[in-house]
């Protein structure tokens, strides 16, 4: 997901090495494909690329750039699929292979289809990132069809910027703002266009990698981390508890404990772990207030949350969002 940044930064004639200063990011991860790197720290390299860039809209034109070689074997396989359909589910399937973070449904309604860009938790995102995503889905459409698809809508999840003509440019119409979700509506018919690319005997082969990769991919979470994802999933309707957990999971509490003792783990330090990352990612947000965020990482009361946060981190809330926004 990083190749559409690096390729927005090197038409624009910047260093992406200087970029990777700025954000702090660690640009020998990019060598080793086996290599992962969080959301966060995407999103970093996204905050301040459009900051070097000086581009409002960089989030925009980096998706603009998005072909399906960048997304790996999981392009490869959605290029050599029969329609948009067959590609979309091609996503469905292997998008674990490209990033843990988004993944795409859709429904018909009517003649209508409505395409969702879905998280697996509820924390914000960035403009930047979201205008990135919402880019590279729309031209990789275009891409793997070669045919307009004409938009009746496009919902984002931030408020409006003042400037909406790079929108109007890139997609043909005014997006809706605010919304709780992001989501295109378009043509059902979109779903049976033809794949410009479809080659059979190719995507017989490109599956088989895929499969191979995921497989290795899902194999080798350890158990915390499938825990993990499992209680970012929960939220925000509720912050599981350790039966909860281990009923989702069909085994005992004790089990489940077992389980993570393995790994050095308790369910105590990873349900801390999880309020303190999601607290961190809403406090750089200033529209979520203390009492917001205890709300949504269901604290009994607001004092109850800034006294775990002031113990994990040393600091108040008020003064971690302080220290945060002088830094962006």
């Amino acid at each position: 997901m990083v190749y559409p940044l690096r390729k927005a930064i090197a038409r624009k004639g910047l260093s992406f090495e200087y970029l990777c200063q700025l954000a702090d990011f660690d640009i020998h991860l990019l060598s080793d494909v086996e290599a992962r790197i969080r959301e966060s720290e995407l999103e970093r390299l996204n905050l301040a690329a459009a900051k070097y860039a000086e581009d409002e809209n960089f989030g925009l034109h980096q998706g603009q750039l998005t072909d399906l070689a960048d997304l790996g074997i999981l392009g490869y396989v959605m290029m050599h699929s029969e329609r948009i359909l067959d590609a979309l589910q091609a996503y469905q399937r292997y998008h674990v292979i490209l990033c843990s973070g988004y993944n795409l449904e859709w429904e018909e309604q009517g003649n209508d289809l409505v395409l969702r860009i879905c998280r697996p938790h509820s924390l914000p995102i960035s403009r930047y990132c979201l205008d990135d995503m919402v880019s590279s889905v729309y031209h990789l459409l275009l891409r793997m069809s070669q045919r307009p698809v004409p938009l009746r809508e496009l919902q984002l999840t931030y408020s409006a910027p003042e400037d909406l003509s790079a929108y109007v440019s890139l997609f043909g119409i005014e997006p809706k703002f605010g919304g709780k979700e992001a989501y295109f509506r378009m043509d059902r018919e979109v779903l049976q266009f033809p794949m410009m690319y479809s080659d059979p005997r190719l995507l017989k082969s490109f599956e088989a990698i895929a499969e191979e990769i995921k497989t290795t991919l899902v194999r080798g979470k350890s158990w915390s981390d499938q825990l993990r994802e499992w209680m970012l999933s929960c939220l925000p309707g509720y912050f599981p508890t350790l039966q909860q957990s281990a009923e989702a999971f069909a085994m005992s509490p004790r089990s489940l404990q077992l389980k993570l003792s393995e790994e050095g783990a308790t369910y105590q330090q990873l349900s801390a772990r999880i309020r303190m990352e999601m607290a961190k990612a809403y406090l750089k947000h200033q529209e979520y207030s203390s009492s917001d965020i205890a709300y949504l990482l269901h604290y009994s009361e607001p004092s109850a949350f800034h006294n775990a946060f002031k113990k994990w981190t040393g600091f108040t809330p008020g003064q971690y969002r302080a220290k945060e926004l002088r830094t962006v």
